[in-house]
């Protein structure tokens, strides 16, 4: 698992690759969280395209996310999701929270 995390003036994109599971989580989420404190964005971009594997631990990492960011009126969007993880991300609603786009 690892995170590569760029800003772009307003726009933060993590490009997080590997497994998001109970024990990689934490990790995205410290790294995640400490660039959106410190540039506090008008949009946060998770990169899921070499995302290999997602247990329940991801959608707690997204909802996450959008709670940090709605403090200040921030948004999220989610993309290159495999259909898979595209299709765990959509049942658990995460539609409402985040902008949500798979792979073409």
């Amino acid at each position: 698992m690892s995170v590569n995390i760029q800003n772009a003036g307003q726009v933060i994109t993590a490009y997080i690759s590997g497994e998001i599971d109970h024990h990689t989580a934490r990790n995205i989420r410290e790294q995640i969280d400490a660039e959106v404190e410190l540039n506090q964005p008008t949009l946060l971009v998770l990169d899921f395209s070499d995302v290999t594997f997602m247990d329940s631990s991801g959608i707690g990492l997204v909802m996450g996310r959008y709670r940090i960011l709605s403090k200040f009126g921030a948004e999220l969007a989610i993309i290159g999701a495999s259909p898979n993880i595209y299709k765990v991300l959509r049942l658990a609603g995460i539609e409402k929270l985040a902008k949500l786009k798979g792979r073409d």
